[in-house]
């Protein structure tokens, strides 16, 4: 009874309101009105969520059918966001992609294409955190020789041929807005990469994760993986202060990197410590992504990108601690399945393949997958025979070093965004990662056969797991 009276008084006080404040007149509205501005707003959040949306299915649909071909599923991501975008379906019908992304001359200040633009930068943000939290020091004991000796050579052979294919490249793909140093640089560093995170799926799914081929190719990835994003700490650092303000940059950039390892990183191993001790881990973690978040933001500001600075950071925290136990099982699968699509949807737009067009243009993206394949292949074949690994082992790490994927298409796509590489050289580079990503699983399954089978790379039998 009490509460049909309250709600009766309620209805009736509402609609004395109402009839009193309908005489009310307001003030006439402003030339842009909070109403067509909330309208545009509806529409970007439409547009953005249904290329999500359309990223999701499409990847995951592919991941699965790339799986069963011997695949890992990211690179049925990558090619999903290809086929959304202008190379595929919208070479078929514009009309739909523009479902997705509308047409300039529907959305001129391309607000759908900066949201998606946002969302893809605080993705990659969080993944490469992840990828340096990831990173287990530990499985470098042992191998630090082994891992050291050849991941610099399959990092300076590519990086120094691509420098040289630069030479060639240069006046067919650039423009004088671009110093060739900055295009040399970029491209060398881009031949260069290997993707730790999909080398370290290809292992598992081979089952060759703990055998000692499987630690020697994860210590070598992840050398690669530091040594490689500092060198793109520099190239981009040199890009953006147009060589002439690089070394400042350089000079912010290793006091940074100083400060991280040598004063923070104690700090933060002991901060840890205690507050697990105390069981105050979950409660330290929003301190955690804020000092995420600001060791990206003093990255981008020195002039190195934000992923660095996320990277770095990731790096830094004890990789056994149960805060980073706890924030890569509950941040993995919200940044691969939900924010990543962004960053995919991203490259399928910047990915034109049809910009390669005519003989020439298919013998640069021949030539640039030659390369790329052939140094770093080449260049780790040759440093494992000289630290004592036999040829097989040596050729599969060769192969499993030519792992490039979604690490590659986060460099292209910050030297695309720098202006540094033309679209045509980013639909060149992309086809180069997806190729040699592609290649690895089955030319590794090929070569070594089932595990049980593979011999040590200097004694005993590789296939037994190795010593902890």
């Amino acid at each position: 009874m009490f509460y049909a009276a309250t709600l009766l008084a309620t209805v009736g006080l509402f609609f004395a309101v109402r009839y009193y404040g309908e005489q009310i007149v307001a003030p006439a509205p402003d030339a842009t009105t909070a109403g067509a501005a909330a309208k545009a707003k509806v529409e970007i959040l439409h547009h953005v969520l249904a290329t999500m949306a359309a990223v999701i299915a499409v990847g995951s649909f592919l991941a699965i059918v790339l799986r069963k071909l011997g695949q890992t599923a990211v690179i049925g991501e990558v090619i999903g966001g290809i086929l959304l975008g202008p190379s595929v379906l919208g070479a078929i019908s514009p009309e739909t992609m523009h479902l997705l992304i509308p047409p300039p001359e529907a959305d001129p200040n391309r607000m759908v294409v900066s949201a998606l633009g946002v969302i893809a930068q605080v993705g990659i943000v969080l993944y490469m955190f992840l990828v340096g939290l990831e990173l287990n020091p530990k499985k470098l004991r042992g191998q630090e020789h082994l891992a050291i000796a050849i991941s610099h050579a399959s990092i300076l052979v590519p990086f120094l041929f691509g420098s040289i294919l630069a030479l060639w490249l240069y006046p067919r793909l650039s423009s004088s807005d671009v110093s060739f140093t900055s295009f040399a640089l970029f491209l060398g560093a881009a031949m260069s990469i290997t993707a730790f995170p999909i080398l370290a799926r290809i292992l598992k799914e081979c089952n060759i994760e703990k055998t000692d081929l499987g630690v020697i190719a994860l210590s070598c990835a992840a050398t690669d993986d530091v040594t490689a994003w500092c060198l793109l700490a520099l190239v981009v650092g040199v890009a953006q202060a147009k060589v002439a303000g690089s070394l400042m940059v350089g000079f912010w950039a290793l006091l940074f990197i100083a400060l991280v390892l040598l004063v923070f990183k104690p700090a933060l191993k002991k901060a840890i410590a205690w507050a697990e001790a105390r069981d105050l881990d979950l409660r330290a973690t929003p301190l955690v992504f804020v000092a995420l978040l600001l060791s990206a933001l003093t990255t981008e500001a020195i002039g190195i990108h934000a992923v660095f600075g996320a990277f770095l950071f990731g790096v830094i925290i004890p990789h056994e601690s149960r805060i980073a136990q706890n924030l890569g099982a509950k941040l993995h699968d919200v940044v691969t399945i939900l924010l990543l699509p962004a960053f995919f949807a991203i490259t399928g737009m910047n990915t034109r393949i049809s910009l390669i067009a005519g003989w020439e243009a298919w013998l640069m993206c021949g030539l640039i997958i030659l390369v790329a394949t052939v140094c770093k292949f080449g260049a780790t074949l040759a440093a494992s025979r000289m630290v004592g690994l036999d040829w097989r082992t040596g050729s599969a790490l060769g192969v499993l070093m030519n792992t490039r994927g979604l690490m590659e298409l986060i460099v292209l796509n910050i030297g695309l965004s720098l202006g540094v590489i033309s679209p045509k050289l980013f639909a060149m580079m992309v086809i180069m990662a997806l190729v040699t990503t592609l290649a690895t699983a089955p030319i590794l399954r090929w070569l070594i056969g089932p595990p049980w089978n593979l011999r040590n790379p200097v004694a005993g039998e590789l296939g037994s797991p190795a010593a902890a």
